[in-house]
């Protein structure tokens, strides 16, 4: 059989290849079996990936709820067992606990509050400039350079132990700002502060980075070609379409912030009393919780009061988690696109 055309059955195909007509059944059986292994060994690695994947979130999120009932059924003690309020736990400043089973000690937070949002807010202030400034030059400025060696520079930064931030700080600043500002000791808000701007500052850096790097590149064409310079660009276009993902940054910054233990401690001076300035030694929530939790006696006053300061801290985490979640629905692209419409429209007005 020389026509193709000519083929109806299995065996007119066999004469067309000129082999024997049992071979090529043979040949059909065995590549219809590779087949079928193939497509059952595929799916047996997808539904087995998926299954892995499924069971690794699933456990991520009863682990955290874990802990969160784990830190609801410790922390609730101290309202609970010892029946101390929600408003003196909050709003006192009187921190006396006592360390038995029976209570009657006073567990307000006040001073550890007012510790932890100073020295954040304090850091928030020095590092966000800075952090921006190195994000915009990362990507706007020089971004071959940037990106070969000044983003290598910023991980190195936050890959340094905080242990190591706080034995600078307590060796290097807290020397340099009694000698400076002429005080007893150099121990403060000021150097808890300086300490952990350091600390903040590559992880709000690398978020605007990316988010800035993000902004469409004809956002930045179509304001060029309405007249504007660089500057006005990155300040009228780029920034406000990256705005959300900045925030982001700033608010991971500032959890990173709350977080630190270690390094305030050895710098804030460990004080318990109000801050009346930035020179002043206090207190934050996370020093109280490490200088204590293991001194203190199992089920006692003292040890449900921190489980309750760690609750707080768990319930902070949360909110900057929510806040995150609900910046991060704007899309950079809707918010560029209206800074471009805005500029065109003033370009428009201009002309006429």
């Amino acid at each position: 059989m020389g026509n193709f055309s000519e083929i109806k059955t299995r065996n007119d195909f066999a004469d067309f290849l000129r082999i024997p007509r049992n071979k090529l059944t043979h040949i059909l059986y065995v590549k219809n079996g590779e087949s079928m292994n193939i497509k059952r060994g595929m799916f047996t690695k997808e539904y087995l990936w998926r299954t892995i994947v499924t069971l690794c979130g699933l456990f991520v999120i009863v682990l955290t709820l874990g802990i969160g009932g784990f830190l609801v059924y410790k922390g609730s003690g101290t309202f609970l067992k010892f029946n101390h309020s929600i408003g003196e736990f909050l709003f006192s400043p009187d921190w006396a606990p006592i360390d038995n089973m029976e209570g009657g000690g006073s567990v307000g937070t006040l001073i550890f509050i007012v510790g932890s949002l100073s020295t954040c807010g304090l850091a928030l202030l020095i590092a966000t400039p800075f952090a921006l400034g190195s994000a915009i030059f990362m990507t706007e400025i020089a971004p071959k350079f940037g990106e070969k060696f000044y983003r290598p520079v910023i991980q190195i930064f936050a890959g340094i132990p905080s242990v190591v931030y706080g034995w600078v700080g307590l060796t290097v600043l807290v020397p340099f700002i009694r000698d400076i500002f002429h005080r007893q000791v150099g121990h403060s808000i000021l150097a808890a502060g300086l300490v952990l701007a350091i600390m903040i500052f590559p992880t709000i850096t690398s978020v605007a980075a990316d988010a800035i790097r993000a902004v469409p590149k004809d956002y930045r064409m179509g304001a060029y070609g309405m007249g504007s310079t660089r500057w006005q660009t990155i300040y009228k276009i780029v920034l406000p379409a990256s705005a959300s993902g900045i925030f982001s940054g700033i608010i991971l910054g500032l959890a990173r912030a709350s977080g630190e233990a270690l390094a305030v401690a050895m710098v804030i001076g460990q004080t318990t009393a109000l801050p009346e300035s930035i020179f002043s030694t206090t207190k934050s929530l996370t020093t109280e919780i490490t200088a204590q939790m293991g001194n203190a006696m199992e089920g006692g006053e003292t040890k449900t009061a921190l489980w309750t300061l760690a609750l707080l801290l768990f319930l902070i985490s949360l909110l900057f988690i929510f806040l995150i979640h609900i910046l991060s629905r704007k899309k950079p692209e809707d918010a560029g696109a209206k800074a471009v419409s805005k500029k065109s429209a003033l370009t428009s007005a201009k002309q006429d």
